[in-house]
C-alpha cells in the first residue's frame, strides 16, 4: 500500500474517531457541564442580588415613612397609604445595582473544577477548571408583595417582600444556556395596632416596582 492510501486512511480514521468523540462528549458529558454551569451561576446571581436589595433597602427604606398610616379623632385606623413614588425609586436603584453587580459577575465569570463534573476526588486539586460566564438578559423586575394577618385582638402583622426576577445566560465552551432567577426576601414585619380596613389590604402595593431593560 502507498505511503500517500496510509495517511488518507489514517486521516480519515483521525476525522471519525474524533467527530465520535465529540458526539460522545456532547451527549454525555455535556448535560452535566450546563447543569452544574447553571446551578453554579444561579447561586451566584442570587446572592448579588440578595446583596443588592439588602444594602439598598438598610439604606433607604422607613416602614414609617413609606407606610402612612391614617387615623380618625378616635384613634381608630382609616386608611393606611404607600409611597409609591419613594417605592419605586428604591426598586429602580435595586434594579440598577443588580444589573452592575451581574454584569460585572459574569464579566469576571467562574471556573469549575473537573472535579464537579467527574466526581473524582483525586482530580479536584490538579484536574483543569471549565471556565463559565454569564450575562444578564431580557429585563430585570423588581416588584412588591404585602401581606396581612391576625397577630392578636385589634393587632395586624404586616410584612412587605420584594422580588426581583432576571434572566441571565450562561456560556460555556461551546454550549449557552438561559435561566431564569426569581428572589424575594422579605423587607420589613411590623404590628399595626387597631383594625386595619379592608380596603387597606393591598395599598396599590401588590405588583408595583421597576423594570429595566438589560443592555
Amino acid at each position: 500500500m502507498k505511503l500517500k492510501t496510509r495517511l488518507i486512511i489514517l486521516f480519515v480514521l483521525i476525522v471519525v474517531s474524533f467527530n465520535i468523540f465529540i458526539y460522545i462528549f456532547d451527549k454525555t458529558v455535556m448535560p452535566t457541564v450546563i447543569a452544574v454551569a447553571e446551578g453554579e451561576m444561579r447561586a451566584k446571581a442570587i446572592v448579588t442580588v440578595n446583596n443588592c436589595i439588602l444594602k439598598e433597602f438598610n439604606k433607604s427604606f422607613d416602614y414609617d415613612k413609606v407606610i402612612k398610616v391614617e387615623k380618625d379623632n378616635s384613634g381608630n385606623i382609616v386608611m393606611l397609604k404607600a409611597d409609591t413614588l419613594k417605592l419605586n425609586e428604591i426598586a429602580c436603584n435595586v434594579a440598577l445595582q443588580s444589573q452592575w453587580d451581574l454584569k460585572q459577575l459574569g464579566s469576571m465569570g467562574i471556573k469549575i473544577p473537573i472535579s464537579y463534573i467527574t466526581k473524582n476526588n483525586i482530580l479536584s486539586s490538579y484536574g483543569p477548571g471549565i471556565s463559565v460566564k454569564m450575562y444578564p438578559i431580557g429585563n430585570i423586575e423588581t416588584k412588591y408583595y404585602s401581606t396581612f394577618e391576625s397577630a392578636g385582638i385589634n393587632q395586624t402583622r404586616h410584612r412587605i417582600f420584594v422580588e426581583v426576577r432576571t434572566q441571565i445566560r450562561v456560556i460555556i465552551p461551546f454550549k449557552r444556556s438561559d435561566i431564569e432567577v426569581v428572589h424575594q426576601i422579605p423587607i420589613c414585619e411590623t404590628i399595626i395596632v387597631g383594625k386595619v380596613p379592608d380596603n387597606a389590604i393591598n395599598l396599590d402595593m401588590n405588583g408595583s416596582g421597576f423594570s429595566l431593560p438589560n443592555n
